[in-house]
Order: structure tokens, then sequence, then C-alpha cells
């Protein structure tokens, strides 16, 4: 996924963004609402992660702005006030979680997954192609009841074909899956990743359209 981190304490934003790209994520992280403001304008995330004191305002406004303007990315947001009218207070904003600091960084893993899945319509982890069998929630592949082993960044691309099973993905919006802004990308990156994937969960598992992209194959065995 592409997540946005606003947050403005350093320690904690470099655990949380450390964590999360660990996870197989692209994180983007920004210590300012208005930096997050012109971020969401720029880029398509799959989920923000939002503290709400910040130097120039208030979260809660910017997830109001947010949810106003008829954007439905999941928010989770981190705070420390813990306070039950707080949380309340969050959710009805629009928030879809909230999580107090100081927090477990395993616990904010798997609340970003649940949140994920819900968000795909599906949440039930497990998940069945051809003769791959998936768990969203712990990462985990099997094939033919054999484990498959991915590293974080093969995981990423290929949780971006299982959100959209059949679709073609350019380039491009897969490079999104795997880097945050200023990363450096090399030419042949994506192709590098998808030859390992096939290694991995068989040469049909997905499809190239020469010039276009690639799909996953939802093939039935």
């Amino acid at each position: 996924m592409r997540v946005l981190l606003v947050e403005d304490t350093t320690g904690l934003g470099e655990a949380v963004r450390d964590q999360i790209s660990e996870d197989g994520h692209a994180v983007d992280w920004v210590q300012s609402l208005c930096f997050a403001e012109t971020s969401v304008k720029t880029t398509a995330y799959n989920l923000i992660l939002l503290d709400l004191m910040l130097p120039d305002g208030h979260g809660f406004d910017f997830l109001k702005k947010l949810r106003a303007a008829g954007d439905t990315t999941p928010v989770i947001i981190l705070t420390a006030r813990d306070q039950v009218s707080d949380r309340i207070a969050g959710l009805n904003a629009g928030a879809d979680d909230y999580l107090v600091k100081p927090f477990d960084l395993s616990e904010l893993s798997a609340r970003v997954a649940a949140v994920a899945r819900r968000y795909r319509g599906n949440p039930n982890p497990l998940v069945h192609i051809g003769d791959l069998e998936v768990d969203l929630g712990d990462h985990r592949i099997s094939r033919n009841g054999e484990p498959v082993e991915l590293t974080a960044r093969e995981w990423a691309l290929f949780e971006g074909f299982l959100q959209r099973p059949g679709i073609l993905l350019s380039r491009s919006q897969l490079e999104d899956r795997l880097y945050e802004f200023g990363a450096e990308i090399e030419s042949n990156t994506i192709e590098v990743y998808i030859s390992r994937l096939r290694k991995k969960l068989g040469r049909d598992a997905i499809v190239t359209v020469r010039g276009m992209g690639y799909r996953l194959n939802a093939y039935d065995h």
C-alpha cells in the first residue's frame, strides 16, 4: 500500500515509518497539515496515519475536510489523547480506527492490515487464487500446500495485484506501491520483481501485456 504518515514527533515518526516500511508498504512522512494537504492532492493513498496535535493545526480539521470532499481514504488516528470522548470525536469525524500513544508497533501493523482488508471488501484474511493460498493478515503464502517466502517489497507488489485481480496495472502504478517520494528507481526494477514473483508463485501467475503493464492471472485449476 501507499501510506501517508502525518506525525511531527521525530522519534515516533521514524519508528512508525520504519515499521510500516518493513511490512512492505511505501510510506510518505510529513510533519505538518500543510504538507499533508498537498500530499493528498497529488498522490492516491491507500491509508493515512494521522496525529492530532500538529504545529499548524488539529488533525480533526484535516480529517473533516477530507470527508467533506468525499475522500474515503482509510484513516487511523495516532494520538496521546486517551479520553473516551476524544476517541468518539475522532470516529465521528470519520476516522476508521484510533490508536493511543504509546502503542506497540506490532499492534499498529495489525490495525493497518485490518483496515486495509475492510476497505478491500474482504474481511476474511484467507484468499485462494489457483494453487495459491494467501493469508493477508500474516502475509503468508502457500503454493500447493508448500510455504512461499516473499520479501517485503515482493509482498507489497503482489498485494497490489491481489487488490485488483485481473486488472491491468501500469509500471507507474506498481512503482507507487514500492517507493516513497524521492526514491530513486531503476528502469528495470518492476521487471526484476515480476520475474522473482513468477519464480516463486508460478510462471503463469502474472501476465505481461506488452507496452501496457501487468495483471494477476486469476485462473482456476
